[in-house]
């Protein structure tokens, strides 16, 4: 096929004018009617039959047809109502099954604002499409009606296409101006010409040309679709209830979603004022994201049901929102949309994602979006911010997300083109986590891979204040409304929980090295959790993140430090003199130093309503959504101890439930099981055969190298896809999932998601312990993955733990994963017919027996 071959457009003089039509051309008319591009159409048509052309139509728009139905064409009904990425996915498959040198006709792009409700996508979509046609070697004529769009949608056509042709009617002619025609030239090319039947009559003369331009409309610059829309809403606001109710209606499917429990949320708290308010900052166009959504109805939900009860402790958010559209846009204008097809594939889902993910940390962004950011950085001016992923299935009923995406910290000091920098940067890092391999396993595991997964972004001020050139709030963490860790029989699952930790929140969420957030029921938040006298420090938080202004970055400091500084407030709110500890210290003859402190919050939770007020706000919210809410949270006191909460998510709690009670086998001596112990569990009633224990030593594990420890980890990860479908137990020293080899074998959570329970075990000797870390978005992953989850502390009273058990058994690690017999003396894999495991959560017993 000859690139090079002149095409006929059915119009001959018009094709001499021109030098015809290429193979490989796309050709967009701007048209003032549909029937206009038909009449063009036509010639085209009849002269590709009479050339024995493959014809297509390509049907979407809700305009009459462009062709009437004949056997000498197929025509391909598409839905553009899928949205931008399934539909331009769905063309690229058309295009690559029909093969080269087929002829399309699209129907008028205009038709597609009715779907997206966005110029920029359309823009969009024809970067994509066109390059693929001109690759394929077709020819396909598509339309845009004139003064509709917006300049830099045209332009951006104009710079895509190799033919661009205005169409004009005026007095029952018909004229055609070529705007662009690629790689041909004429003297008489880029003048109008009349169209008389096959004749085209260019218009030179000057008089001529002056009075037909004068006789046509020049539009002017127009807004975004989008903005017209809801430019338009606003008048809706006077109108009868039905009439705003329609609207609203109308802008919540283009702004929140289509129907979901969410959306339906949405419709009984939002107002149509409300949703114009959204809309007002959002930067971009597109949906505003499940993160975004789950906040604002949450905040919305306390507001109305709260009847007054919390507005006065409510800081305010002043959030703004980059529409997803700018996700797509970015790809697609820095030329990655076909690597993204590609990725999408079955074959390519894994292969591509790194190389994409790479190229997205490296971008570019649009000018007008560029300086959309650099408005919102001016109303911020130097107040922290943290730029969230809120993509469309986050947090939503479900489908959780935890710890998937990434937030970024944008401390916000410097010039203006620095704390710039640092936020497009923030961006690029949420956009390209979409292509990490947890977000897509965990997109591949719950059956989301071919869903269309945008990213927008929720861009939030930090909560806090300024203390000694750093910044942070008082508290921050992450609130349940039913309490799965019931270490005592007598806690009220019901009245919820907390973790809560001092300054940010980062480290209520994540499993860190060394630290424990603070674990509060809320029946009775001062009840503490199992542990020894002795270990109440060392099970309490020693370090806190904050944002250090002076180094513009987020910084972690020694809790001792920062309760040294002046906190503008009452420090035994957050922390209690370590009495012990001063004591040993006087004991050495080390006196008048700086007073030691156990960040144990005691005092904020006896003598504030701050836990009674969390717990009114998680059990009406769980009361609304007519299910269990999982919040984060930040919280500022002030010198009387009163405090403000800013609610900053919201999300259904994904819960695994308690189960039925469960009858325990009566055991002549508790010894001969695997093991037995009191608390320490999450998972609720279970009675669980295990047809295989994956036991990681203690002892080899550690004599290992970080880069021996690492290849365990990865060996683990290959465990876990053998036993895919098996009832397995993993166990390990310290903590899985942990980033530090020394505290714990650093496996990503994709890498034991098929496992049926996972056991921590305390390791004495190599100074590594368990974390139950309920509330942290590890936790988040056990329970949507419905992983049974246990912490054996070896030694305590109680506890049982026999791993002979396990090692007297046959090691089936190279048989089950030929090739690994260098890890036999680390990892022992036994088949374990017949064993169960057996917990109560009430009489909080849990016990292990082997076959």
């Amino acid at each position: 096929m000859n690139r090079q071959e002149k095409v006929s457009t059915g119009l001959r003089e018009f094709d001499q004018a021109i030098d015809h039509l290429r193979l490989g051309d796309n050709v967009v008319w701007q048209v003032d009617s549909v029937s206009g591009y038909r009449i063009m159409v036509d010639p085209y048509v009849t002269q590709a039959r009479l050339d024995g052309r493959k014809l297509i139509y390509v049907r979407f728009g809700s305009h009459p047809p462009i062709l009437e139905h004949s056997d000498d064409f197929q025509v391909y009904r598409m839905n553009a109502e899928m949205g931008f990425e399934s539909f331009a996915m769905d063309l690229f498959s058309l295009v690559r099954q029909e093969g080269r040198g087929a002829f399309y006709v699209f129907d008028c792009l205009t038709d597609l604002l009715e779907y997206w409700h966005s110029d920029l996508m359309i823009g969009n979509f024809f970067k994509v499409m066109c390059p693929f046609l001109y690759e394929m070697e077709t020819i396909a004529y598509f339309a845009v009606i004139r003064n509709v769009h917006t300049y830099s949608t045209i332009s951006s056509i104009r710079e895509t296409t190799q033919v661009l042709l205005d169409l004009y009617q005026v007095d029952h002619n018909y004229y055609i101006h070529p705007l662009k025609v690629w790689e041909r030239y004429s003297s008489t090319m880029y003048f109008p010409h009349l169209i008389q039947g096959q004749e085209a009559v260019a218009i030179t003369a000057s008089a001529e040309a002056t009075k037909l331009f004068s006789s046509i409309r020049r539009g002017e610059e127009r807004l975004d679709y989008w903005d017209v829309l809801f430019k338009n809403a606003e008048e809706a606001l006077g109108l009868e209830p039905e009439q705003k109710e329609n609207t609203k209606r109308l802008l919540m499917s283009i702004l929140i979603g289509n129907e979901s429990k969410m959306l339906e949320l949405c419709n009984q708290y939002f107002t149509l004022a409300d949703i114009l308010k959204i809309a007002s900052r959002e930067v971009g166009t597109g949906f505003i994201g499940g993160k975004s959504v789950g906040m604002l109805i949450a905040r919305k939900i306390l507001e109305r049901d709260g009847k007054g009860r919390f507005a006065p402790y409510m800081e305010p958010h002043d959030s703004f929102y980059i529409g997803s559209d700018v996700f797509y846009t970015y790809i697609v204008q820095n030329g990655w949309w076909k690597l993204r097809t590609k990725q999408r594939t079955k074959e390519g889902y894994f292969k591509y994602a790194p190389e994409l993910e790479k190229k997205m940390l490296n971008g570019k962004f649009p000018d007008n979006i560029r300086e959309k950011f650099i408005q919102v950085l001016e109303y911020y001016g130097q107040s922290p911010i943290i730029v969230r992923s809120s993509s469309l299935l986050e947090d939503n009923f479900g489908n959780a997300f935890a710890g998937k995406y990434e937030s970024v910290f944008c401390v916000n000091q410097g010039t203006l083109e620095e704390r710039c920098e640092a936020f497009e940067q923030a961006i690029r890092i949420v956009y390209a986590s979409t292509m990490s391999e947890d977000a897509i396993t965990y997109r591949m595991n719950r059956g989301l891979a071919e869903k269309d997964e945008q990213m927008a972004i929720l861009v939030q001020r930090v909560s806090g204040d300024h203390y000694n050139q750093l910044f942070f709030p008082h508290l921050a963490g992450v609130g349940n409304s039913s309490n799965l860790y019931v270490w005592n029989k007598n806690i009220d699952m019901d009245a919820g929980m907390l973790r809560m930790v001092f300054g940010l929140g980062t480290r209520a969420v994540d499993r860190t090295v060394g630290d424990y957030a603070r674990i509060v029921s809320l029946d009775d938040p001062s009840r503490l959790p199992l542990m020894d006298a002795q270990d109440y420090k060392k099970f309490s938080q020693h370090y806190v993140d904050v944002l250090s202004l002076k180094e513009n970055k987020l910084a972690t400091v020694s809790s001792d430090e920062i309760l040294h500084h002046d906190l503008k407030v009452n420090k035994g709110l957050f922390a209690s003199v370590d009495y012990r500890t001063e004591e040993r210290l006087r004991q050495l003859g080390i006196a008048g130093g700086k007073t030691p402190y156990i960040v144990d919050f005691q005092q904020l939770l006896r003598r504030t309503d701050f836990p009674i007020l969390m717990r009114d706000m998680l059990s009406l919210l769980s009361k609304v959504y007519e299910y269990p809410v999982d919040i984060e949270f930040t919280a500022n006191f002030t010198g009387d101890n009163t405090f403000n909460i800013n609610l900053v998510q919201c999300r259904p709690l994904q819960t695994r439930g308690l189960g039925k009670s469960v009858e325990f086998p009566k055991l002549s001596d508790v010894r001969d099981c695997f093991f037995s112990l009191k608390g320490e569990f999450i998972g609720g009633n279970v009675r669980l055969p295990i047809d295989y224990v994956v036991l990681v030593r203690a002892k080899t594990y550690l004599e290992r190298n970080e880069q021996g420890k690492y290849a365990v980890a990865r060996q683990v990860g290959k465990i876990n896809s053998a036993l895919k479908g098996k009832n397995a137990m993993l166990v390990g020293p310290g903590r899985w999932g942990t980033t530090t080899p020394s505290l714990g074998v650093p496996v990503h959570f994709t890498e034991l998601s098929h496992m049926s329970v996972i056991c921590e075990v305390a390791s004495p000797e190599g100074g590594m312990a368990p974390e139950l870390s309920y509330g942290s978005h590890f936790f988040q992953d056990l329970v949507e993955t419905g992983i049974f989850y246990a912490a054996i502390f070896a030694g305590r009273k109680d506890v049982v733990y026999n791993p002979e058990v396990i090692l007297e058994r046959e090691n089936l690690l190279a048989s089950i994963l030929p090739m690994s017999e260098q890890f036999t003396d680390v990892i022992h894999i036994a088949a374990t017919d017949g064993m169960e495991v057996f917990s109560d959560i009430v009489t909080q017993r849990l016990i292990c027996i082997p076959g």
